[in-house]
């Protein structure tokens, strides 16, 4: 096992604890499988999410589907084949009128709450210590390169949905005139209709009239009505529609940063403080947290600390595969910023906050769109990167089904781990809380664990097959432990990732 590779080191934490459900607010409902990663490869937590798992900091979680309160099912969009529906359009064009025009839409924002409670899913700290030697013996002694050991801190990662950050508290001065008033005024009363005046006509119509005289203008020069390739009704795609929403010679300047956030760039060390400041006051006033409780620290653990090794590969994207946050600049200051993962086959949504003053530009779905086109810009440098994952999809929960309207999309099936249309699941859900997918009755789990004595194991600064553990071990008891890790991270996980044994 010599060479530069990376390895996976996790400890397993089984999941008979019952937690406080984020979502429907049960105190010990929430049933979930928990690993603490001290690093991992991009692949093997593209594999992990395609198994069910999602990460929160460097805690790895994957629900009890069948135990749960509310089961959480994987998404993913088809990012090259979306299409924005009639509500994606109308919040691109409610940003495209804020950006030209300058004035902040009036209307309460729709309820976008994102995965803000992913953090309560289990213990956040690894429950058996694993001293920052350890790792450092094992990674020193698998790759017998590693010049320096990094401590469990270390790793950092970027926001992914769309959330503003700003170290102003306030963003009001953008949008008021010169004197301090706002810029919008009542309308004057008026008298009615002008009956001099010819009655108003739908703006359908006067297109429709327009068209039609070009055609007769066309056609009395002698034009060849044959419509050329700029006539044709193309529909327009969802980067015509964000550059449209970002028109030039506007009130305001929209610009979205790509930042590394493990190990950290120069830019996110830089700009930590005011995204740090946009989170606190977000999940003040969003989650209605106490002043204390969006620490700094919290808000590393959470949204910058991240297991993922940084990788790049010749085929893969130019910013390299791992942590990021996508921060959404609006006149120099951070408003939103999006926790993203980029895998090598998506870009996997962590999180979202944004300043409360802009909540009614709709920031979370205009970063998840954001984030569409950013896998389709990735996908034309790395063939394979065409998903788009929105995290869990939560059909019990109502304010949580915003998701399954990124279309086309799939949901992971709890028991095959096979992708199904979600047209195909919707059925299943609104029956059943809990459902299999996979209507197939022969069909198992592709990748089911079928020799835990291949698991690998890290004891005591050697890595080894389980099987050789529990041979060194002789009264070892923790065969049923391993057997359940083993068998929800499936075979080929559990022969690649080291699971650490005190």
């Amino acid at each position: 096992m010599a060479g530069n590779k990376s390895y996976t080191i996790v400890e397993y934490f089984g999941g008979d604890d019952g937690y406080r459900c984020g979502y429907c607010k049960n105190a010990i409902g929430n049933f979930s499988h928990g690993m603490w990663s001290h690093t991992m490869t991009v692949q093997d937590y593209q594999d992990l999410i395609d198994r069910g798992w999602r990460r929160s900091g460097k805690y790895v979680y994957k629900p009890i589907m069948n135990k749960t309160c509310c089961p959480q099912y994987t998404i993913r969009c088809h990012a090259l084949k979306f299409q924005p529906s009639k509500s994606h359009k109308k919040i691109l064009k409610k940003m495209s009128k804020f950006i030209s025009g300058g004035e902040l839409p009036t209307e309460q924002n729709d309820g976008e709450p994102m995965d803000s409670v992913c953090e309560e899913e289990g213990p956040r700290e690894p429950s058996k210590v694993c001293p920052a030697e350890v790792k450092c013996a094992a990674i020193t002694d698998i790759q017998k390169e590693v010049a320096e050991c990094p401590t469990i801190t270390e790793v950092q990662k970027e926001v992914v949905d769309a959330a503003p950050a700003s170290s102003e508290t306030s963003r009001e001065d953008s949008v008021s005139a010169p004197d301090g008033r706002t810029t919008a005024t009542a309308p004057k009363p008026g008298v009615g209709a002008d009956p001099s005046r010819p009655p108003c006509r739908k703006a359908k119509d006067l297109r429709k009239e327009r068209r039609l005289q070009k055609e007769q203008m066309r056609h009395a020069d002698g034009v060849s009505s044959i419509p050329t390739p700029t006539q044709t009704n193309q529909p327009k795609t969802l980067e015509d529609f964000i550059s449209e929403s970002l028109p030039d010679n506007s009130s305001h300047c929209l610009e979205v940063r790509l930042v590394r956030s493990n190990p950290p760039s120069p830019q996110f060390k830089a700009s930590f403080d005011a995204s740090y400041q946009v989170y606190k006051l977000y999940q003040m006033a969003i989650h209605k947290d106490p002043p204390d409780k969006p620490s700094e620290s919290q808000f590393r653990r959470f949204l910058c600390d991240s297991p993922l090794e940084a990788e790049h590969s010749p085929d893969g994207p130019e910013v390299g595969y791992g942590s990021f946050h996508q921060q959404y600049w609006l006149d120099g200051r951070i408003v939103a910023v999006g926790v993203i993962d980029i895998l090598p086959t998506c870009v996997s949504s962590v999180y979202l906050y944004y300043h409360p003053d802009f909540a009614s530009l709709s920031l979370g779905s205009y970063s998840a769109l954001r984030e569409i086109a950013f896998t389709r810009q990735l996908q034309k440098q790395s063939p394979k990167l065409s998903y788009y994952y929105l995290g869990f999809y939560i059909h019990s929960c109502p304010k949580m089904r915003y998701k399954g309207q990124y279309r086309p999309s799939d949901l992971l099936c709890p028991e095959t781990y096979v992708w199904v249309p979600i047209e195909r699941c919707l059925p299943h859900l609104e029956n059943s809380r809990y459902a299999r997918f996979n209507q197939d009755p022969d069909a198992g789990d592709a990748r089911a664990l079928k020799d835990v004595g291949r698991a690998l194991v890290l004891y005591r600064r050697a890595v080894m097959p389980y099987a050789a553990y529990s041979r060194k071990r002789k009264g070892s008891s923790d065969e049923a432990e391993v057997q359940q890790y083993g068998g929800l991270v499936g075979q080929d996980c559990a022969e690649r990732i080291l699971l650490y044994r005190a």
